[in-house]
């Protein structure tokens, strides 16, 4: 998940506070960030639209582009 922690890096938010607003575990979040673990499709719609980018971005750190 290359996207979620360059966007939470771009705003300058800690995992603690993007934890506590996702209502998960700043080990979990660490773990999405570091491809430990995959959150659920749930989770990913979430943190979507919390961090207003998309999924695709959050995977893979670029948005969906058709060829």
């Amino acid at each position: 998940m290359i996207g979620l922690k360059q966007v939470r890096q771009q705003r300058h938010w800690n995992q603690q506070k993007v934890a506590i607003d996702l209502h998960i575990s700043r080990e979990s979040l660490s773990y999405y960030e570091n491809g430990k673990r995959e959150p659920s499709l749930s989770l990913l719609v979430a943190m979507s639209k919390y961090f207003n980018v998309s999924i695709d971005y959050l995977i893979t750190g670029e948005d969906f582009r058709p060829r």
